[in-house]
């Protein structure tokens, strides 16, 4: 009962990230619209650079849901995991596309630096109060699944600071109005690429570890090893490997050497709902050994 009470929570969990994601899609790609159209009528480079950047969210949005959707499916003979590792190559796309997008707006930006254009302060003004309503509003579909759900927490705190940008945008705006210092527009263009590439840069980052196999972020290996070392009749743990399945579940493979041999029937379901408490490990395979013959990836350095 327990296992079929958690599985409707995550359904229905699943269900409400679903539609937080269509809305967030649909109400971010028609403000991408109106705010490169703005951009163009007002001439200005802050706007045109926060439309860029929204549309990369869109996009990042989009295969996001998208992997997320696919992740889901059955595993199959071909696909033993099932298709859940398509949301770590939707983080890796969705990072290489905001370095590209971010690069041609920094490069435009920077030629307006040395020749500013006029600009109508008003515009913007109007156009990033939208963006900041859109985009805080978007934030909040996320907020109550952030806490359970690492692509939806990355969903929130993207929207989150995409509002946050809109409102340097605005006060951008404001400060030309009262100043008439047109070098702040592409000033602003800059900064917004720069906190761009230095969001995305860790995204990448993170995202090809997973690619790489690498342990997740938020476990400690030595732990998980000194875990598996105390349990009660383990003499040597090797061929200890942790990874990725998802961007949201990880796997786990051990083996353990019991001289004493097999320990029981509750022994493993045990130690796979500890792994899971204890380190956030949703997939656990463990090999007991009694010691009597060596094993060929005993050695931490043979894979």
């Amino acid at each position: 009962m327990a296992h079929g009470h958690d599985r409707d929570h995550a359904e229905q969990g699943a269900a409400g990230a679903a539609r937080a994601f269509a809305v967030a899609i649909a109400l971010n790609a028609a403000f991408v619209v109106v705010e490169a159209t703005f951009g163009v009528l007002a001439d200005s480079m802050s706007l045109l650079a926060d439309a860029g950047h929204n549309l990369g969210d869109v996009l990042a949005l989009a295969l996001a849901w998208g992997a997320t959707m696919l992740s889901r499916r059955e595993p199959s003979a071909r696909f033993t995991y099932g298709l859940r590792g398509t949301s770590i190559f939707a983080a890796v796309a969705n990072a290489m596309l905001l370095l590209l997008l971010t690069g041609g707006i920094a490069w435009e930006a920077a030629q307006r630096l040395v020749t500013p254009a006029l600009v109508a302060g008003r515009t913007m003004i109007v156009v990033a109060l939208v963006g900041i309503a859109i985009n805080g509003g978007t934030a909040m579909l996320f907020a109550r699944g952030r806490k359970s759900d690492l692509n939806v927490r990355a969903a929130f705190l993207h929207m989150a600071g995409d509002a946050a940008v809109s409102l340097g945008v605005a006060v951008a705006g404001a400060a030309i109005l009262v100043t008439g210092w047109l070098w702040l527009d592409p000033l602003v263009g800059l900064i917004i690429a720069a906190a761009i590439v230095a969001g995305t840069w860790g995204l990448l980052r993170d995202s090809m570890a997973l690619a790489l196999n690498a342990v997740p972020g938020h476990i400690d290996p030595l732990r998980v090893r000194a875990y598996l070392s105390t349990l009660a009749g383990v003499a040597e743990v090797h061929d200890l490997h942790i990874w990725g399945m998802s961007t949201t579940e990880t796997a786990l493979t051990a083996h353990l050497v019991m001289p004493g041999g097999y320990p029981g029937d509750a022994f493993m379901p045990r130690v796979c709902a500890e792994l899971e408490e204890r380190f956030g490990v949703h997939h656990a395979t463990i090999q007991i050994e009694s010691g009597a013959q060596p094993c060929a990836l005993a050695p931490d350095h043979v894979v």
